[in-house]
């Protein structure tokens, strides 16, 4: 007889998470997922050991939703059965919210009962926040939060985030965390008195369960059935397996070596390190699919295919043959081996637009403006955003840079903006956008304007005017965008959501008969292609998780074609050729897209294009003089241009 399966789906944070996660992060979160296996009529999770209560009935309270996983074959008992077995590997001291939690025990459940996982936004929630600056820096904090739980049994409170990562929040950041880990870790005090426990929580001041001192903070999956162990193979490009068992003495001796490879070299969605267990569960199953009969044995597998096999403790020949597998799987961009002495040279720092106006000027300028419109439409009155500009926005733009600036809601400045670029022509918006260009020079207005998007942005409503706009306005509009790129998160925002309109902006610019506008253009396309090379680095150099550092290989075709045409039509001024292929550069260089643009550099005659710069004429009449740029352009040319 079949039995249902469902998965109930718990917010930790109890929505709060959804409303801050993208001004923390920049990425949007919706929930800190907790989960739990609903079968047989009981809901069973893990948080201090593993925990049974009546559906819904838990401290968590009522499931924000249910997710049906269809049916089982297992009875009850052989399930009870498979709960005993693993409940040593899921004990309340081994809990650890990003890499061991309940969705690590669901997942394994519904492996069991079903050969199903769960959903890909629960599984890969921790990767997504650990992809994150916030997310990389606030780890070692989340580390020492669950360490001091396994040596004391007590959950460490979290040390003051200012101090460990970017936050623009801490405090609130700082409160989320405590509350989303003391939620998951629950001693279920006040579940109902039907609930139990399959492993009781030890009372603060008892021992805790002995465990490696390690274990709570490398990211080992653990695997106690085929379908689990399946999963992970079909999720990660490399996976290296660990079989064990509990009274192998060469299998303890060894698994310190290999968390410390996995803290190393885990990536999430890309290398995985799994322990199996084969007293655990069904686990023997796994080493049986795979003939393993004696432990320790390691396996090594690509694209879910076995790649080498080795038995024993020989810890020098595992760290090889891991990094002969990362290797295959991940072979080093071909630049990596280049000597390119004066691309690399090359700062990646943006480059901004600082000069403060008169503000007063300003201010003056724009109020002129909206007393002489000839109508008014909007939910914010002439006098209403008169009021805002000159009590809100100036005042905290003159006190930048202070030992105290003032505590304002930004709120009124998207009002005022929206306001203004509903009732005032392109051309009578650009003291706006200059009081922005200066605005976004402050992190605090970045992380901000990062959690605001599409209509309700100040930067895409200002930049929604661009299109025939005065040269006025197109400038102080580049020279904002440019400030705006400097923040990585806003950065990332910009690409994800307006990529092809900065574009269309910047390229138009870099036509402009005006050397002033093609410089700002010029500006803008380094800080782009400054942010992108940072990531690439990062993601070269094992630093960022995942593959989210904003790749488009149709606008990388498109970039390099703009670039190299106005470079070739650029005879006047060397500081535009200079950043141009300064910008040139940091796009091929690491690309992931290199075959593609091998071919394309060639049909373009980049090299040629580049060369002449140097030539008479080719800029100025003695070509480019600086021996810096030209330093550059041969580098260019000769190293990345075919």
């Amino acid at each position: 007889m079949s039995s249902p399966v469902k998965v109930y789906v718990y917010d930790l944070s109890k929505g709060l998470v959804g409303q801050i996660s993208l001004q923390l992060t920049g990425k949007q979160i919706d929930g800190v997922w907790h989960t739990s296996v609903v079968a047989f009529g009981k809901e069973i999770f893990y948080g201090p050991g593993i925990c049974e209560t009546e559906p819904g009935r838990s401290h968590h309270g009522s499931p924000l939703r249910i997710v049906d996983m269809g049916e089982t074959h297992m009875d009850e008992q052989t399930f009870v059965e498979y709960l005993s077995q693993i409940k040593e590997h899921y004990t309340a001291d081994k809990y650890h919210l990003l890499d061991f939690n309940c969705n690590s025990f669901t997942n394994d459940c519904l492996g069991f009962l079903t050969g199903g996982s769960l959903p890909p936004y629960i599984k890969d929630l921790p990767s997504d926040f650990l992809s994150t600056p916030f997310g990389a820096a606030l780890r070692p904090t989340i580390d020492a939060m669950f360490r001091g739980r396994a040596s004391t049994g007590v959950l460490t409170p979290p040390p003051d985030i200012s101090a460990t990562a970017d936050s623009p929040n801490p405090a609130s950041a700082s409160s989320l965390l405590q509350a989303v880990a003391a939620g998951a870790t629950s001693n279920n005090s006040e579940m109902p008195s039907s609930s139990r426990n399959y492993l009781p929580t030890p009372a603060p001041t008892s021992p805790p369960t002995p465990v490696q001192s390690n274990s709570l903070t490398t990211p080992v999956h653990i695997a106690t059935n085929p379908s689990s162990f399946h999963n992970v193979l079909h999720t990660h490009r490399a996976v290296v397996a660990f079989f064990t068992s509990a009274t192998c003495g060469p299998c303890r001796m060894i698994e310190p070596v290999f968390e410390d490879l996995a803290k190393s070299k885990s990536r999430a969605n890309d290398v995985a390190f799994v322990k199996i267990d084969l007293s655990v569960g069904m686990s023997n199953a796994v080493g049986g699919e795979y003939g393993v009969r004696v432990t320790p044995t390691f396996i090594l597998f690509l694209d879910g295919n076995k790649t080498h096999e080795m038995k024993g403790i020989n810890a020098p020949e595992l760290r090889t043959q891991i990094d002969l597998l990362l290797y295959q799987a991940f072979p080093p961009h071909p630049h990596t081996t280049l000597s390119l002495p004066a691309i690399e040279a090359i700062p990646l720092n943006a480059i901004l637009s600082s000069q403060v106006p008169n503000l007063d000027t300003v201010l003056a300028k724009v109020t002129g403006f909206i007393d002489a419109a000839p109508s008014w439409s909007g939910s914010t009155t002439k006098e209403a955003t008169k009021q805002i500009l000159a009590k809100n926005i100036i005042p905290y733009l003159k006190a930048r840079g202070s030992s105290s600036p003032p505590n304002i809601s930004f709120e009124p400045w998207k009002d005022a903006t929206i306001s203004l670029a509903t009732n005032l022509s392109a051309g009578e918006l650009f003291p706006m956008a200059d009081m922005w260009r200066v605005a976004l020079l402050e992190p605090a207005v970045c992380s901000w304007s990062a959690t605001k998007v599409g209509p309700e942005s100040p930067i895409l409503v200002l930049l929604s005017k661009a299109e025939g706009a005065p040269r006025n306005y197109s400038l102080t509009l580049l020279r904002m965008i440019s400030n705006a790129f400097a923040n990585r998160i806003v950065a990332r925002e910009l690409l994800l959501s307006s990529r092809s309109s900065i574009t269309a902006l910047m390229v138009a610019a870099l036509f402009h008969d005006d050397a002033t506008v093609r410089l700002a253009a010029a500006n803008l396309a380094f800080n782009m292609t400054v942010h992108l090379q940072r990531l690439r680095v990062e993601k070269v150099r094992g630093d960022v998780e995942g593959d989210d550092v904003g790749e488009n290989e149709d606008w990388d075709v498109e970039m390099v074609s703009a670039l190299l045409e106005v470079i070739e039509r650029e005879k006047a001024n060397e500081e535009i050729v200079h950043r141009l292929t300064a910008s040139l550069a940091l796009l091929i260089r690491l690309s992931p897209s290199i075959e593609q643009f091998a071919s394309l550099l060639e049909v373009l005659q980049a090299q040629k294009t580049l060369k002449d710069k140097l030539e008479r004429g080719g800029c100025g009449d003695t070509g480019v003089v600086k021996k810096e740029a030209r330093k550059l352009i041969e580098e260019v040319a000769e190293k990345l241009c075919p």
